[in-house]
Order: structure tokens, then C-alpha cells, then sequence
């Protein structure tokens, strides 16, 4: 670990990283708050990604924050695998990795539909996601493009139940070809799927 005013390898002091990371998860999390409110779910808005700041997720987050993508990606490189990611994805229902259980029948781990304000927050969260790190080049496409990429690995592990993908894509391609404004107004009248 590098010291408070040692420059790490990317040039940054620790310092830099730890204020550069608090003011990503928070911009992220205040523009996660504005789309739930859009969305008509303010209170899961005010309690979105507040694990982000315990220790368990904020101290890899500073130790791997590059800025330009989640300090998760960063973790998994160095080690293989992300503590904070087991940790964040335990504790936050707008995941759709939360929604694994024993099926009985199968003896073997299977995605559970989610609960719609859940797939609303988690829609809420990748558009967000994508503008932080997009900053001025974001466009309505990128959460789709995001989501796509990662498509085919999901749903050959079945870590996403099909519904809950498939609501997901339909929000996405809807932001995509129609727009912020319809999209949310969709959202916030959603009621079942």
C-alpha cells in the first residue's frame, strides 16, 4: 500500500484516490437518487448504495479507484475475484446477483425473479453508472451497449432470471431508441411484468 503522500503506480497519492473515489460514489449516488425520483421510487433512491461507503467496500474502492471504471474491475484483476463486489452484491436488492437461491427441485443455485422496484432501481443504477463513467460522451445507447455485452455470458450461467433480463433489455432498448423523458415516465407507471 502506498503511503498518504507516496504516488501510487497510476501517479495518484493516496490521498487523490480517496477523494477521487468518495466523489465518484457519491455523484453516482446522488444521480441514482434523481432517477428514482423520476422512476417514483425516491425512498430507494435516498438508501441506494449506501454499503459503498462502509469500510469492506470503500477501502478496496480507494485502493483500486482509477476513475474511469468501477475499482471493482481493478480488484479482480489484482486478485482475481472483488471482496468488495461479494460484499456490495450481499446487500443490495437492486442486483440481480442478490436473486440466487437453492431451487428445490434442482438441488442447484438459481436466479430468482426479482421484484419489480428492484429491476426499476437497477435500471436507474446502470443509466447512472454510464453517464459517471461516460462523462461529456455519454449517449441514451451506452446502458444498452454495457448490458449486451455481457448478454450471452448471464444467461448461459443463468445468474439473471429470464424475466427479469428481459424487462431489463426492453427499459434499456427503450432509452436507447425513445429517450430519457418517455422512458421514465414509462418506468414510473410500471406496475407488474
Amino acid at each position: 500500500m502506498v503511503g498518504p503522500l507516496k504516488k501510487a503506480d497510476d501517479g495518484r497519492t493516496l490521498f487523490e484516490n480517496i477523494m477521487g473515489h468518495f466523489r465518484t460514489i457519491t455523484r453516482h449516488r446522488h444521480m441514482v437518487m434523481r432517477h428514482c425520483i423520476k422512476a417514483g421510487i425516491p425512498v430507494q433512491g435516498l438508501l441506494h448504495d449506501l454499503s459503498k461507503y462502509m469500510p469492506s467496500e470503500f477501502i478496496p474502492g480507494v485502493l483500486h479507484y482509477q476513475g474511469t471504471r468501477s475499482p471493482n474491475e481493478g480488484e479482480r484483476e489484482a486478485y482475481g475475484f472483488s471482496y468488495a463486489w461479494m460484499h456490495h452484491k450481499g446487500r443490495n436488492r437492486h442486483h440481480f446477483e442478490y436473486w440466487t437461491d437453492y431451487d428445490p427441485k434442482t438441488r442447484l443455485m438459481s436466479p430468482v425473479k426479482m421484484p419489480l422496484k428492484y429491476v426499476k432501481e437497477m435500471f436507474c443504477d446502470r443509466v447512472a453508472a454510464s453517464k459517471i463513467y461516460n462523462g461529456s460522451s455519454y449517449t441514451d445507447s451506452d446502458p444498452l451497449a454495457y448490458f449486451m455485452k455481457g448478454k450471452t455470458r448471464r444467461e448461459e450461467s443463468r445468474m439473471i432470471h429470464p424475466e427479469t433480463s428481459a424487462l431489463l433489455e426492453k427499459l434499456l432498448r427503450m432509452l436507447s431508441a425513445k429517450g430519457e423523458k418517455y422512458t421514465f415516465d414509462y418506468v414510473r407507471r410500471l406496475k407488474r411484468y
